[in-house]
């Protein structure tokens, strides 16, 4: 068993402690019990002394390392021990086990805060860029479109979202024409229930709703498919096989969210105006025919289009959100939970700023 001792020496004010056998990983614990029980700042010198070290491994150098960096010591060492001090000095850091961390700027967190967010923008339009150039190629000619994977991202993205969005805006319209029925009623206005739900619904709360819901199904499951298919490895052996990641993954998702979009939001559309007969019928008495009469007289059919011509823009944005963070996603498995918790939330703030948008453009035309 290898054996190391310890001889404190002090001498006015030097401290003096003097190694000697054979320092090591398992002999330095009983050092530090000892060395932590004297007060080794009120010392204005301290000399290590390891002339009598016969050998010593790094565990060991890292602790008189750090007993040197803590303290502002002398230290007299031998040939035996010149090498692994030295190479433990070589890869470590002494500032790290200095300095605490810095306290930054507030203007130095503003303008990272900025930068980075430039740096993702950046990296957005280079991933725009690309998408677009390839879709330009992908649209020449219709030998290019891959239907069958259109057709199933079809059915996984929106036929199989027909069911929620049909129940979240019928229980849109629902509340809704409730909540509105109650101030109606106050001024024996109940018949205009009709004005306000055709207007909401169809030119705003249809399409948003029907945005919001797919931004969290389908948009998050492009992420989550994208960056498995990424961390798999599976996006570089399509690469080596020859086949655009793009063009059997990327396009197929846009094309089909695109096309069926306004269809969704057709659903929604009907199920909201429901929700909205089913209150006026039951607390402010007006009949479904008197409710759809007056829905015929009232609105528009630009209303209906503002809110389909909505549809692909919202589309666009969700896919292209989606899966640009799936393609972002690193080498392990919380990047995934990171960046499809990203790809909701930038998909929703990206439709609502769209759809603002939409609406400054479409009241100042007078649509």
């Amino acid at each position: 068993m290898k054996i190391s001792s310890l001889k404190v020496n002090i001498s006015d004010d030097t401290l003096s402690l003097v190694f000697s056998g054979d320092l090591s990983l398992y002999t330095i614990a009983s050092h530090q019990e000892q060395i932590a029980k004297l007060s080794l700042s009120t010392y204005k010198e301290i000399v290590i002394d390891l002339r009598l070290i016969n050998s010593i491994d790094t565990a060991a150098a890292l602790f008189i390392q750090n007993l040197q960096l803590e303290n502002s010591t002398t230290l007299i060492e031998n040939t035996k021990v010149q090498e692994t001090l030295a190479l433990v000095e070589k890869y470590t850091d002494k500032k790290s086990s200095l300095k605490k961390k810095e306290q930054r700027s507030f203007l130095e967190v503003v303008g990272k805060v900025f930068y980075n967010y430039y740096v993702g923008f950046i990296s957005f339009m280079e991933f725009m860029g690309l998408l677009f150039a390839t879709k330009f190629h992908y649209l020449k000619s219709s030998t290019n479109i891959r239907f069958k994977e259109i057709a199933f991202e079809i059915n996984e993205s929106a036929i199989k979202a027909l069911g929620i969005i049909a129940l979240t805006s019928f229980l849109i319209g629902l509340v809704v024409a409730y909540q509105s029925a109650f101030q109606l009623k106050i001024y024996g206005a109940n018949i205009f229930i009709v004005d306000m739900l055709g207007l909401s619904i169809l030119r705003e709360l249809a399409p948003l709703i029907t945005a919001i819901v797919i931004a969290g199904r389908s948009g998050s499951a492009f992420t989550a498919q994208i960056g498995a298919m990424k961390i798999t490895e599976e996006l570089d052996a399509m690469r080596t096989m020859g086949f655009d990641p793009y063009v059997f993954l990327v396009l197929p998702r846009i094309i089909a969210l695109m096309l069926m979009m306004p269809l969704l939001i057709f659903v929604a559309d009907i199920m909201g105006m429901l929700g909205g007969i089913l209150v006026a019928n039951i607390d402010l008495n007006i009949t479904t025919e008197l409710f759809l009469d007056r829905f015929n007289e009232v609105i528009a059919a630009k209303h209906f289009f503002v809110g389909i011509v909505k549809g692909p823009f919202f589309a666009f944005l969700i896919a292209s959100i989606g899966i640009y963070r799936g393609l972002k996603v690193k080498d392990d498995t919380q990047s995934i939970g990171f960046n499809t918790t990203k790809s909701v939330v930038e998909s929703i703030f990206a439709v609502i700023v769209c759809d603002a948008i939409f609406s400054i453009a479409f009241t100042n035309l007078g649509i």
